[in-house]
């Protein structure tokens, strides 16, 4: 089995859309392996972000992503299992998400798009490793 990290971020929590995102990755048979509430400090958003550091719209990254709580989870699934998160996310513009997507059905605005799922195995294994080191 594999695992991807996700995290519903601070606009779906504040919203009150934690359930109903988790409750869409459980329909499809994926297993919530852990997961938490948190806030997440400036430098472990930096340390998850690191990628996109440097440009123009990572300090608003980090500032949206530590405004307030989020949670945190592990999913298990079939092989690749990051790419059907990732595809059950919707893309990142949700004006462009196709209906049926959590972005697609409950997003409005590609700054402030309710979820983060891993875009690879590799870097599953390293966000995991960041939020959930007993797991890595």
């Amino acid at each position: 089995m594999d695992r991807t990290l996700i995290i519903v971020k601070p606009d779906a929590v504040a919203r009150g859309l934690l359930g109903e995102i988790l409750t869409r990755f459980e329909r499809r048979g994926l297993r919530l392996a852990a997961g938490a509430l948190r806030s997440l400090d400036e430098a472990t958003a930096r340390a998850h972000y690191a990628e996109h550091d440097g440009k123009p719209f990572f300090p608003r990254l980090v500032e949206f992503i530590t405004s307030g709580p989020v949670f945190v989870g592990v999913l298990e699934g079939t092989e690749d299992v990051f790419a059907v998160v990732r595809t059950m996310m919707g893309t990142t513009n949700p004006k462009e998400s196709a209906p049926g997507t959590i972005r697609g059905d409950l997003a409005t605005e590609t700054g402030e798009n309710l979820i983060h799922g891993s875009d690879s195995l590799e870097s599953a294994r390293r966000e995991i490793a960041l939020f959930f080191p007993d797991l890595a």
